[in-house]
């Protein structure tokens, strides 16, 4: 054991290694075990590298923070070449005193107490052999002979060789002299060995008359027979054998099989067939006609014959084979046969110019106007050129376009972007205030407050245009031009981006507004929001990091000088900008910055999707929208131009906030955290599911249930319950086409919505089905890229869906799919329940199967030792 401690420590110091003499290598033998011993006795979990050979060396973790306090940090105090450090029994002892369990010396400190010496040893381990980046020694013998290691044997006979050396003669050089070769019979067997062939090769001889040489070949068939030259031509044919294309795959398994050995004395015999003749017992009838006159008989009928009677009434008014589960999702109002469930088109939209070889990145709908709906596009990249966007070419200006039902071919309203957005959100307090992810990683806001008027009257401008276009069948060519221009929609400015050098450094994939009832600060506490506005956001982007935004409250300068005002309406406002959030552009940061990554391992997570609990907010919208003419809302002022900073010592912490969110990251993972900045703890704890093989393009809560969560990634989708760390209490199959969006229904708690890259989208009823699709449609023939669903009134349900190509449908849903059947919501609440116990009950059996599983091998490993002892 100490052998092998010096030979592989001593490597450290020198390219020379030996071994010890055998005094000494007895003597470190006899005190290695018995320190082992010791140790073994005192502490109750051995840290040591005992089963390496080495009870006497302990590896450890030292943080940068220990190497500082004993100067032993990396590369500085200590090297690969210069690898040993003393450090004093007392200093260690005041470490475990002052730092307590944070110590590196913990895991080890009745081992350190128990040391007899004053210094201790430590090694740095540059090349992990042990585990950790350093060690120590616990025993005196060891230390000595890592510091002094002893002359090896090795060491002394180079030295001998070398004095007899310098002692020898030198001797001239003779050339050796040519001898006979003198043959041992080893040709023999050369020969022997040698691969002869034995069978006679065949010769063929193909000619051809000169004048054919060059002449056009054609092929056709012939009998050997009737061919003067005596040989026929080879027609060439198809072979099906070798046409079939079969996909080449390098896999590598490595398995090892289960031996196990049963013995059994049951005694083996021969099966065989075996037949048994019976016949039925009949009464006779002398024996009938005792029974039938018996007074017991008369009794038993006595007895039964008014509840037989009550059953036969209940088969009368009952169906007793009426099949209830079969009927039981099945609407009252439904004719018996099955119901029409359909995705209606409605309206489409699309634009030559600003859409034009673009992918429709995020759908909104606006939340109080009824038929007005937004939609960004970005660039159609590959994958190459995502992650280096870079070379994106910026010759086509990027916009959000406001569409309305009454208008289909022109824009209402387009928003001006400094770079492709990927997502944005109206705000819940305020719809006239949208908030946008770009492309680079910044934040955008505007304002829209001036054009509210010109989206709820956009009937009427589409029916003016109507009757222009009407009159103007007959006009000249310049007038029709001149009337096209006039139609252009007004381009709205952005009011605020947000620094660059604080944003994401990749694309913000998500975004969402925080409800306006609380507010968080820079450590994660949630208060009170009086104001009750929205001022807060939240963004993640695949650069590792969760962004959280606060809009601050614009403080009232003092009334500046009639001059200094033209002076910045000259040179820093441009008159077409509401200046709305004026005091944040290219200065905005974010309040809040969230790293996903384990502090262990140190494993980086790229979110894509982010998923709050207490972001399950409603728009406020009018119970009047039924009717297709929007209500005429009178003009107010923006609550953002209203807002004042409130005293922090009168807001109320709200504890019974949750700050707990889901992620989906870029390479198909779920994640489960909490925002919230624990004051005793380094890291947070990140619970981590691998379910899909793709990134996860949509993390969604149900409307109806707070608690559960939809993912959707790769070919296969995933239901998650908060609360339920086994994982996920409904996983779908490995679908034939990819999924890329999806959305729950936002009237039926059962159903849900997803594109796939084919252009079809899936309908799930999960009162109906739970392994595959209740229903599918063809809507488009590219991918679908984004779906949102919108209720505009009881009786009228739109689901928005936008493709690959730029275009963006609108589809009507049916009845069967939007008005929810009678206690939907219980059967889908009591489904989720169930679910989570079954997945409960299935790992608590998992882990009971593999206690036993574990026990049995132990047995069968003792009567298998029992056994070969015998």
């Amino acid at each position: 054991m100490s052998e092998n401690l010096i030979s592989s420590k001593t490597s450290l110091k020198g390219p020379k290694t030996s071994a010890k003499k055998q005094k000494g290598e007895n003597k470190a033998k006899e005190s290695s075990k018995g320190k082992q011993t010791q140790l073994g006795k005192n502490d109750e979990v051995d840290l040591s590298m005992a089963g390496m050979g080495h009870p006497e060396i302990f590896p450890l973790v030292f943080t940068t923070k220990t190497q500082e306090i004993f100067n032993c940090r990396v590369d500085e105090d200590v090297t690969e070449e210069n690898c040993f450090k003393l450090i004093k029994k007392e200093d260690i002892i005041q470490d475990l005193k002052t730092r307590a369990t944070i110590s590196d010396f913990d895991p080890v400190k009745k081992v350190v107490l128990e040391y007899p010496g004053e210094e201790l040893l430590v090694v740095f381990d540059a090349k992990f052999q042990y585990g950790q980046n350093f060690y120590f020694v616990a025993s005196e013998e060891a230390k000595e002979n890592l510091l002094k290691p002893p002359e090896t044997a090795e060491e002394k006979e180079e030295k001998e060789e070398e004095n007899r050396e310098e002692t020898l003669e030198v001797h001239p050089y003779k050339p050796p002299v040519h001898k006979p070769w003198v043959s041992l019979g080893s040709e023999k067997e050369v020969e022997e060995e040698s691969v002869k062939d034995t069978v006679t090769k065949i010769k063929y001889m193909i000619s051809r008359v000169r004048r054919k040489f060059g002449a056009p070949i054609k092929f056709t068939d012939k009998n050997a027979s009737h061919v003067k030259d005596s040989y026929v031509e080879c027609t060439p044919y198809q072979d099906k054998t070798f046409s079939i294309k079969m996909l080449e795959k390098d896999v590598g398994v490595q398995m090892v099989p289960k031996v196990r050995e049963a013995s059994t004395q049951t005694k083996w015999t021969y099966p065989k067939n075996a037949a048994t003749q019976y016949f039925p017992r009949q009464l006779s009838d002398e024996e009938k006609e005792e029974s039938l006159s018996s007074e017991k008989l008369k009794e038993f009928l006595t007895s039964v014959h008014l509840r037989m009677e009550i059953a036969l009434q209940q088969n009368e008014i009952m169906d007793a084979f009426f099949d209830d589960w079969k009927a039981l999702t099945e609407d009252e109002s439904s004719s018996g046969g099955k119901p029409d469930v359909y995705l209606k088109a409605y309206q489409s939209f699309t634009d030559l110019r600003y859409l034009k070889d673009r992918s429709i990145s995020c759908v909104c709908w606006h939340p109080t106007i009824y038929g007005i709906i937004a939609a960004s596009a970005r660039q159609r990249l590959s994958y190459e050129e995502q992650v280096n966007l870079s070379d994106k070419s910026l010759l086509q200006q990027s916009v959000i376009l406001f569409w309305s039902f009454f208008d289909p071919i022109h824009p209402q309203l387009m928003l001006e972007c400094p770079e492709d957005i990927y997502c944005f959100q109206f705000s819940p307090s305020d719809p006239n205030i949208i908030a946008g992810g770009c492309i680079n990683g910044q934040v955008v806001l505007w304002d829209i407050s001036q054009h509210e008027e010109k989206l709820q009257n956009a009937k009427t401008v589409a029916d003016g245009i109507e009757i222009t276009a009407v009159n103007m069948v007959n006009a000249s060519i310049p007038n029709f031009c001149t009337q096209q221009s006039s139609t252009e929609p007004p381009l709205v400015k952005y009011c605020a981006v947000s620094s660059i050098q604080y944003s994401h450094k990749k694309p913000v994939t998500d975004i969402h507004w925080l409800p306006g009832y609380f507010e968080d600060n820079q450590m994660g506490a949630t208060f009170e929001n009086r104001a009750e506005t929205c001022v807060q956001l939240v963004t993640c982007s695949p650069d590792c990091s969760i962004l959280f935004w606060d809009i601050p409250a614009t403080k009232l300068p003092e009334q500046p000088s009639s001059e200094e005002v033209k002076e910045k309406e000259i040179f820093y406002m441009p008159a077409d900008v509401p200046d709305t959030f004026k005091h944040l552009d290219l200065c905005w940061k974010p309040l809040i910055k969230i790293n996903l990554c384990e502090s262990d391992t140190n494993t980086e997570y790229c979110p894509v999707r982010i998923s709050l609990r207490e972001l399950h907010y409603h728009y406020k919208t009018s119970e009047k929208v039924e009717s297709l003419n929007t209500l005429e809302v009178p003009a107010k002022e923006s609550p953002y131009a209203e807002m004042s900073s409130p005293s922090s010592k009168k807001l109320r912490v709200l504890e019974n906030i949750s700050t707990d969110f889901f992620v989906g990251t870029e390479d198909g993972e779920i994640v489960y955290s909490d925002w919230k900045m624990e004051v005793n703890s380094d890291s947070k704890q990140i619970q981590k599911y691998i379910i899909h093989t793709d990134a996860i393009n949509t993390l969604q809560r149900s409307p109806v249930f707070k608690d559960i969560v939809l993912s959707i990634g790769g070919r296969n989708f995933a239901i998650w319950k908060e609360g339920v760390t086994n994982g996920a209490i409904l996983q779908s199959s490995c679908a034939a086409g990819r999924y890329t969006a999806g959305q729950w229904s936002l009237t039926r708690s059962g159903v849900f919505f997803i594109g796939r890259d084919d252009g079809n989208i899936d309908i799930w009823d999960l009162l109906k089905k739970t392994h595959e699709p209740s229903h599918f449609q063809n809507i488009s023939e590219s991918m679908i890229t984004f779906i949102s669903p919108w209720t505009a009134s009881p009786k009228q349900h739109f689901l928005a869906v936008s493709d690959d190509l730029g275009v963006l449908r609108v589809l009507e849903i049916c009845q069967t799919l939007s008005h929810p059947s009678r206690n939907e919501h219980a059967n889908i609440l009591d489904y989720f329940t169930k679910e989570a116990k079954y997945l409960k009950y299935c790992e608590e059996e998992f882990q009971e199967y593999q206690e036993f599983q574990a026990k049995t091998e132990l047995r069968w490993s003792w009567k298998h030792r029992g056994r070969k002892q015998v």
